[in-house]
């Protein structure tokens, strides 16, 4: 079989060289074309210029169409930049309108809270656990920031600050285990306390335990805030929600489960309230004292008013004595025949017995 390819081969080299050669002749020689030769040329040379013409023009439209398809790929390029570009734009678009509705929500948490005096920090790193039960943030001393500082996020209650520094601070929030917060209902004033379990907050659920509550007018769905009785938490934050609610076994308490109203598993940028629960409850005290005395004070006020009236009452009293007293003396004078000098020395001694009474 080797040997048929060979002599194919062999036999189209020949064919090639005498058409190449009948063609050089008829080019050297072109009077030939016109006669018998010429016709043998023909025949030989034209199949062989058809093909040669044919693969001409694949190669012409071979390049035609190489060029094209650099210029697609160029445009292609050109397109995928520009897509890039957009996607990218897009993308921080979303990023900034994100960032615009946390900061939104923090500045409507701010006003929220007003009475307090409060910073912005970012959260920059946290612990081991998938949730922010404990992180750091970039603010610390040197932002008015101190050891048992709220914080707050989202709609409410993030955490308390435990350790402190020129420029971080760390936070441990609701939801750790180590956490444990003084509430009350806010529609009873029933309190209780909202224990951290990083168990239940995979389920979105943090502890409520010790709840008192002897007339049962406590419902799931009832807002829970920080209590007036926190060591530590300044009163009124809210912190979440009752999703669960149980008798306990002393059937003096209850016991269930509460939802927060921070994600913490998203925390991204927080409040540090600066006003701390000691210093609060130090202003309230000198606000009552404030009050006492001012109370005490009108107290005297109305006190010495009323014993100033008294005594005008009581001048008023000893003068229409002696008034009378004089004129009954006139009046007697006449019938025991006395003179008018004695008329007026009577009178007169009248009038003074009449002024030590009073």
């Amino acid at each position: 079989m080797n040997q048929d390819k060979k002599s194919g081969k062999t036999l189209l080299s020949v064919i090639t060289v005498i058409c190449a050669g009948l063609i050089a002749l008829s080019i050297i020689f072109p009077d030939a074309a016109s006669g018998p030769a010429g016709n043998v040329v023909k025949v030989l040379v034209t199949p062989l210029q058809r093909s040669m013409n044919s693969f001409g023009q694949y190669l012409s439209g071979l390049s035609t169409n190489l060029e094209g398809s650099a210029s697609l790929q160029e445009k292609n390029k050109e397109l995928q930049e520009k897509v890039d570009k957009l996607t990218a734009e897009n993308s921080e678009l979303v990023l900034n309108k994100e960032e615009l509705t946390r900061l939104q929500t923090l500045l409507d948490l701010k006003n929220q809270y007003s009475d307090y005096d409060m910073v912005g920090a970012n959260v920059v790193s946290r612990g081991s656990s998938n949730w922010y039960n404990t992180f750091t943030i970039d603010k610390g001393t040197n932002d008015g920031i101190q050891v048992d500082c709220n914080v707050i996020a989202g709609a409410g209650l993030v955490g308390i600050v435990t350790k402190v520094g020129p420029n971080w601070a760390t936070v441990r929030s609701i939801i750790d285990d180590d956490s444990n917060v003084s509430a009350m209902v806010s529609t009873t004033s029933d309190t209780c306390i909202v224990a951290g379990n990083l168990q239940l907050i995979d389920q979105g659920t943090i502890s409520l335990v010790k709840l008192l509550d002897d007339n049962n007018h406590v419902h799931v769905g009832d807002k829970v805030v920080t209590s007036n009785i926190s060591e530590k938490y300044l009163p009124g934050i809210l912190i979440g929600y009752i999703s669960e609610l149980n008798n306990d076994a002393n059937n003096l308490t209850k016991s269930g489960q509460l939802t927060p109203v921070v994600d913490f598993r998203h925390l991204q940028e927080v409040l540090v309230i600066r006003t701390l629960k000691n210093y609060v409850a130090s202003q309230d005290d000198a606000k009552n004292d404030k009050a006492e005395r001012a109370k005490a004070a009108a107290g005297a006020a109305d006190e010495s008013e009323t014993a100033a009236s008294e005594a005008d009452q009581a001048k008023g009293t000893g003068s229409a004595n002696a008034d009378a007293a004089g004129d009954h003396t006139a009046a007697a004078s006449p019938e025991n025949g006395n003179t008018a000098g004695g008329d007026g020395a009577e009178a007169g001694t009248a009038g003074q017995n009449a002024g030590g009474q009073e």
